[in-house]
Formats: C-alpha cells, structure tokens, sequence
C-alpha cells in the first residue's frame, strides 16, 4: 500500500447515524374540557409536543377538532348516532377549553334509515345566530303511510317535495335565527327541530324519522375569552348572592327600636 494514501479508513464518517429517541418522550398530556351544555364536562385527553424553543405546545393546540359520541358527553346510550365535533380555542394550564364545531349522524343509523318505497327529502339552510356564528344545517326526512293504507308504497310527488322542503328551510332558519350557538345545540340534541318539521308537514305529507342530520360552522365572531369562560362555567360554580331578607314594616321597626329617654336641655349650643 502506498505510504500516506486512504487516511480516512480508520475514522468514522462525518454525521454518522443519530441515536433513535422514543418521540413520546417528548410529548405531554392535556385535558379535553367539553362545554356547559353537555353532562360530562371531562370529555378526554390529546397529545402534544412539549414546548420547545420557539415551538409552543398551546399553540399546536390551539384549532384542533375532536370528535366525540353524543352517548359519551352526555351519559346516554340512546344518543349514540350523534357525533359531536368540538374545537379547542384556548389552552388554560393542562385543561384546553373546546367549543361546539359541529355535530354528524353516524353512518350505520343514515343506512338503516334509507329504505325501499318510500321517498327521501333533504333540505339545507345557512342561518347566523345571535352571538355572530355562521352555521349551515342539513335536514333528512322520510315519507310514510297514511293510516289503514293498503298501498305498499308512499312516494310524495315534487310539488309536495317542493314544500316540504320549504317548510324544512323556514323552521331551521326561524329557530337558528333567534337564539345563539350554546342554545341552538341544547336545540339540537333533544332533536326539537326535527319534531317542529315534522308537525308542520302533516297536512302536506305525512313523515317520519325527521332529523337535523348535520351541522357545520362556517364562520366564527372574534375570539372572547370571556364568552368561552361562560360556556365553561356551570350554574354551580357561581358564586352565592345570598337569599333576600325581607324588609320588617314601619310599625314592627318602631316596635324592635330601643326607647330613648328625653332629658331636658339635652341638644342644642353650651
């Protein structure tokens, strides 16, 4: 081997392999904090980076949408086949404070509705509530038989469509319209909307399985820290104003007053 030729062999290449790290150790927990209006107000944990230099964890927080079961937030198995989206909007310690994003109908309970002779009317609205948020709702309604018909099918002609449809679009726009997001989804869940709907349709057709099938917000007011504190603070967690004491009449307080006694001269210059 020539003298002074491959130097390099013995060393080790510049920028070898770096050491692989479980990338969870960098990460920490925070707590999902559900709105008010639902019953389960720990509704779950994420995940995040640790705040690293110019990285912060708050910030990558901030924006992202969790999906929730309607059965979990508020502790009722019958309300499975709703989904709930909330979005974080501020980091407080270890707790990001979520509001309503919007709310989706599972698809298993959308199939098991759609059926043979029968026909489907969708109807769909944007409507802004009180408080400046923009929402766009979806309603899904189903024809159904008359009483004692013998007739296997109960298809509605377009007129009929045509109206209920509008019938649809007025009562999702009067009842959206007149109140703000935090009442609009305690609205939503009993399903109020759908039964309204359902009752002003009878004398066009009759219907059946009327539901708000879905919710989008579209557009949001600028953020307030201090209407999210409301959403997140329940009638419990309110200070006490304390109970009204009633006021005693005239004849009682000059009753209850001490007598003073008069003494001559009393009063007045030395």
């Amino acid at each position: 081997m020539t003298v002074g030729k491959n130097k390099r062999l013995t060393k080790s290449k510049k920028g070898g392999k770096k050491k692989a790290s479980d990338p969870f150790l960098k990460k920490e927990w925070y707590e999902i904090k559900a709105p008010s209006m639902f019953s389960q107000r720990l509704a779950g944990k994420t995940l995040v980076t640790r705040t690293q230099g110019t990285k912060v964890a708050s910030d990558a927080l901030k924006g992202r949408v969790f999906e929730f079961s309607l059965a979990d937030l508020n502790k009722d198995e019958d309300q499975a086949f709703r989904k709930i989206k909330l979005v974080c909007e501020d980091v407080q310690g270890y707790n990001c404070l979520t509001n309503f994003h919007g709310m989706d109908m599972t698809r298993d309970k959308l199939a098991s509705l759609i059926k043979k002779w029968q026909s489907l009317i969708e109807g769909n609205v944007d409507v802004k509530t009180t408080d400046g948020y923009t929402v766009r709702m979806f309603c899904i309604a189903f024809t159904t038989k008359m009483p004692n018909q013998v007739a296997k099918f109960c298809y509605a002609n377009s007129a009929q469509v045509r109206a209920i449809r509008k019938k649809m679009v007025d009562i999702m726009r009067d009842e959206a319209g007149k109140c703000d997001l935090k009442d609009l989804v305690l609205k939503l869940v009993p399903e109020f909307m759908g039964n309204e709907i359902d009752k002003a349709c009878q004398g066009i057709f009759p219907l059946q399985n009327v539901f708000i099938r879905k919710v989008k917000v579209l557009k949001k007011p600028k953020f307030d820290i201090v209407k999210l504190m409301e959403l997140h603070t329940d009638a419990d967690d309110k200070p006490d104003a304390g109970t009204a004491v009633p006021r005693p009449d005239d004849d009682d307080a000059a009753a209850a007053a001490p007598a003073t006694e008069s003494v001559p001269g009393s009063g007045g210059r030395l």
